[in-house]
């Protein structure tokens, strides 16, 4: 089980700002921050991080767990508004699974950022 997981990127506050609203929808928010790094996260819990360096090539996948389709849909509609790059629109993704209902994002630094609900509609 993953405990936390930490992105590198290349401009922070352009990053904090995106990830701040197209997290929000998934009851995230930012819960600590240190000099060039925040830690996002629901319930007092911040999982996922981002600090300030080179960021990571090649860019690389993240996956939420949502509890519903209607939050994927936010989520990829919040990711958009946040400036983020469409990486594929909330939908079925059957090769995978039958429910498997997912929505990407690409970020700032074009890491593929995903919200994903594997229960049925």
């Amino acid at each position: 089980m993953l405990d936390h997981i930490g992105l590198v990127v290349s401009d922070y506050a352009k990053s904090k700002a995106f990830f701040e609203r197209a997290l929000a929808p998934l009851g995230y928010s930012c819960l600590m921050e240190f000099s060039g790094a925040a830690g996002f996260g629901a319930a007092g819990k911040p999982d996922f991080w981002i600090s300030q360096g080179q960021a990571s090539t090649p860019p690389v996948h993240v996956a939420f767990a949502v509890p519903d389709r209607a939050t994927v849909d936010a989520f990829h509609k919040a990711g958009l508004g946040a400036g983020g790059r469409d990486n594929g629109a909330p939908g079925l993704r059957k090769e995978y699974h039958p429910d498997y209902y997912g929505a990407f994002i690409h970020d700032p630094d074009g890491n593929n950022i995903e919200a994903v609900c594997h229960k049925p509609a």
